[in-house]
């Protein structure tokens, strides 16, 4: 019997020894290799036929999610296990819109208990079942919810008032004119309900600042977390030294 080649894809030692004892106690002779990172999962993805894969998703160089479409876009086949202590909607949400049709795949808890992380393993890897656990399972009916879902550009909205930028600032990088931008922020303050909170006080001029309750109420649901918002950091600034290059070309 020929044994099955599973690629981990986790930075962290300890849980890849986890996984690798996890594995070894299978009735069928498994072949590991580690990936510490997602770019190098990739590579090794590709040059298999057919991946098994363990991939965490918060992962340096490339996280689980962008992995996961690169792989699958030129092997929809593969049959990847996102395994993660995370349930972040942000994170529901991008993969929903990355798993190709038919394709076989699972999310697990790194909080589960052990013997329901090797079953959601073997039923995707082994029996070729989609497994997603319980809890995420309820992020994913809010996060398909038309109510409580939130578009592209609602998403994008978030994302700069979490980074900081004024309306003009966002006006400058989305093209937008700022009734736009506005329209943008009132239609997020929407499906976060926002504007059903009772926000007045008895002291006049004493509410909340929408902005910044946008930010805690996405931070809460799991929408942004500071792990990813580092890249969309980075992002930002190669696209503001750019526009401040540009603003002094036009002087």
């Amino acid at each position: 019997m020929d044994s099955l080649n599973i690629l981990i894809a986790e930075d962290n030692p300890k849980d890849f020894e986890f996984l690798e004892q996890l594995l070894s106690g299978w009735n069928e002779a498994v072949e590991i290799t580690r990936a510490p990172n997602g770019k190098v999962a990739l590579e090794l993805g590709l040059a298999q036929a057919n991946p098994l894969v363990i991939s965490d998703i918060q992962m340096p160089e490339m996280n689980g999610i962008d992995f996961a479409k690169r792989l699958w876009e030129k092997q929809p086949e593969a049959r990847i296990v996102f395994w993660s202590q995370f349930k972040d909607e942000m994170y529901v949400r991008a993969l929903a819109k990355i798993v190709p049709p038919e394709t076989v795949y699972g999310y697990i808890l790194k909080s589960s208990p052990r013997e329901r992380i090797a079953a959601a393993i073997h039923t995707v890897l082994i029996d070729e079942q989609c497994w997603i656990a319980p809890e995420v399972r309820k992020v994913q009916g809010r996060a398909g919810h038309s109510l409580t879902a939130l578009s592209d550009i609602e998403y994008e909205a978030l994302l700069d008032i979490s980074l900081g930028l004024t309306d003009n600032l966002i006006a400058q990088r989305r093209y937008l004119s700022r009734r736009g931008v506005q329209s943008r922020l009132n239609s997020l303050y929407s499906k976060l309900a926002l504007d059903q909170e009772q926000f007045h006080t008895d002291k006049v001029g004493d509410s909340f600042n929408l902005r910044n309750r946008a930010v805690a109420v996405s931070l809460a649901r799991g929408l942004i977390n500071a792990f990813e918002m580092e890249s969309e950091e980075k992002e930002f600034q190669e696209w503001f030294q750019h526009f401040q290059r540009t603003q002094k070309q036009k002087r």
